[in-house]
């Protein structure tokens, strides 16, 4: 799989705070219901366009197609969550946001 990150603008701002967009597989619902808790706006990825303007991705593994797609162009980072509690996919896109 080819993952291309591209610069990007995605935050969306919610009372004077910026707020990272962050895609997610449905698969991974303890992951996007820890991260909604922490204030996050969280995208079920279910196709190619749905990863556009996110600020990160979560997937389940690096390791096969994701969504069946071999070439990716997205704008943010992606994390593989494959091995990881909720709280470290948390903390690891919480680090991915503060270098952007």
């Amino acid at each position: 799989m080819n993952i291309s990150i591209v610069n990007r603008e995605t935050s969306l701002e919610k009372g004077g705070v910026f707020v990272a967009k962050i895609g997610i597989e449905p698969a991974l619902t303890n992951v996007q219901q820890a991260l909604e808790e922490k204030g996050y706006e969280v995208i079920p990825v279910h196709n190619e366009s749905d990863i556009k303007n996110v600020d990160c991705c979560v997937v389940s593994g690096l390791d096969s197609d994701f969504m069946g797609i071999q070439d990716i162009s997205m704008e943010g980072s992606i994390i593989d969550a494959n091995g990881m509690s909720a709280d470290e996919v948390c903390r690891e896109v919480e680090n991915k946001i503060k270098l952007h």
